[in-house]
């Protein structure tokens, strides 16, 4: 299975063709290998699977393996890449044949050996949180404005970000925008418009003969006292869709639960892409809400399934009129999976993987990842009926049971 981006690809639908089959009763078999730092893997149609690690500290650096994707075991690894201050990256496998990290405050382009062709420094000393790349192979990325472990950064003293375009061949920049507010935020892409959730609002980006604000579309989520900062959005039926009350999660201890600091109850946030009117559905109405990462959205189906970090609860919502269509207790943090032809959405319960029925949350298959902590990051499909999850101290291989 392709799977080359973070997300699936720019408009972060985190979803996939066919499904796992696993049926009612279905087991999973898991496969963990410790990694600390574990941030993603991206695969190619070949079984070529690639793992983006890093060190800690300001000075960090990133790598990346190339991994057995059955035993997890490294084929091989590049040299460390130069990176800066820590948040965790991005990579990518481009169209030209090429892989692409964006870490600290560094990008990199590495051939198919992970060997090192082209590298930049970015013009901001903090972390770039990845990029998105663009139809024409330009490569977007933008600086990181949020409180980092150890790294407060009070919300009046937030700076405004910056895009930059990169051209892929020699990762040299090509274009740069002053946003006009922060942005904690991964960017998101549909074909040349880039949009950017911002500190208050949804902004968006055009780029025709050169990155443009587009000053029609206003979009402000933030319009409630105690409602806090959204974070990455998926481009879907005619909408953003994001969540908000994202401040506090930098208080990460190996779990998000009961580290929300808003206490205005989370949202479900949906932005009209035509009209810039916004929606809001509350996840669970409870104060101290918090999340990391985006919803996901099953057109075909017509529910849009979101989450509370903080509170320990999924909820499902019809698309049309966001009415309530199922709720869990569970300990979700990172983003999601689905697969379109079956239902079948890989979530996770504290630390175990957990398979549900995305039409009404059912319980598929349960199994534990093998890691001593919450994932608050990537999963991707495999290339047989499995997928794989990340955290910050290992990557874990989940596969149907025969």
């Amino acid at each position: 299975m392709s799977w080359r981006y973070e997300d699936g690809g720019p408009r972060r639908l985190q979803t996939v063709p066919g499904g796992l089959g696993l049926g009612r009763g279905g087991a999973l078999e898991v496969t963990t290998r410790t990694a600390p730092a574990a941030t993603m893997v991206v695969g190619r149609e070949a079984g070529e699977l690639f793992l983006l690690r890093h060190t800690a500290g300001d000075r960090a650096v990133a790598f990346v393996e190339r991994i057995d994707p059955h035993t997890l075991e490294p084929l091989a690894q590049s040299s460390e890449l130069a990176g800066g201050p820590v948040w965790p990256g991005g990579l990518g496998a481009h169209d030209n044949g090429s892989i692409y990290v964006v870490f600290g405050n560094h990008a990199h382009r590495l051939d198919t050996g992970l060997r090192v062709i082209a590298s930049t420094a970015l013009p901001r000393e903090r972390p770039y949180n990845s990029f998105v790349t663009l139809p024409d192979g330009h490569l977007v990325t933008k600086d990181f404005a949020g409180s980092r472990p150890g790294r407060a950064v009070a919300a009046d003293e937030r700076e405004a970000c910056e895009l930059l375009v990169l051209e892929p061949e020699a990762l040299e920049i090509v274009d740069r925008l002053l946003l006009p507010e922060p942005s904690i935020a991964r960017l998101s892409a549909d074909a040349d418009d880039i949009y950017i959730v911002g500190d208050t609002s949804l902004l968006r980006v055009g780029r025709n003969g050169g990155l443009k604000l587009d000053e029609s579309f206003t979009a402000r989520y933030r319009t409630l006292d105690g409602q806090t900062y959204g974070w990455d959005c998926v481009i879907a039926a005619g909408a953003a869709w994001f969540m908000d009350d994202g401040d506090g999660s930098e208080r990460y201890t190996g779990t998000l639960r009961g580290h929300g600091i808003s206490t205005a109850p989370l949202h479900l946030v949906r932005v009209d892409l035509e009209t810039s009117d916004v929606t809001l559905a509350e996840i669970c109405g409870l104060p101290g809400g918090l999340v990391a990462n985006p919803p996901v959205v099953d057109e075909d189906r017509g529910v849009v399934v979101g989450y509370d970090s903080g509170n320990g609860v999924l909820a499902a919502f019809d698309l049309e009129g966001l009415t309530p269509r199922w709720r869990r207790d569970q300990d979700h943090a990172s983003h999601l999976l689905l697969y379109t032809g079956t239902g079948e959405l890989v979530t996770g319960d504290r630390t175990d993987v957990v398979v549900l029925d995305v039409s009404t949350g059912d319980e598929l298959a349960r199994a534990d990842s093998g890691s001593a902590v919450q994932s608050v990051l990537f999963p991707a499909p495999g290339f047989e009926q499995d997928f794989y999850v990340c955290s910050f101290l290992g990557v874990t291989r989940a596969a149907v049971r025969a």
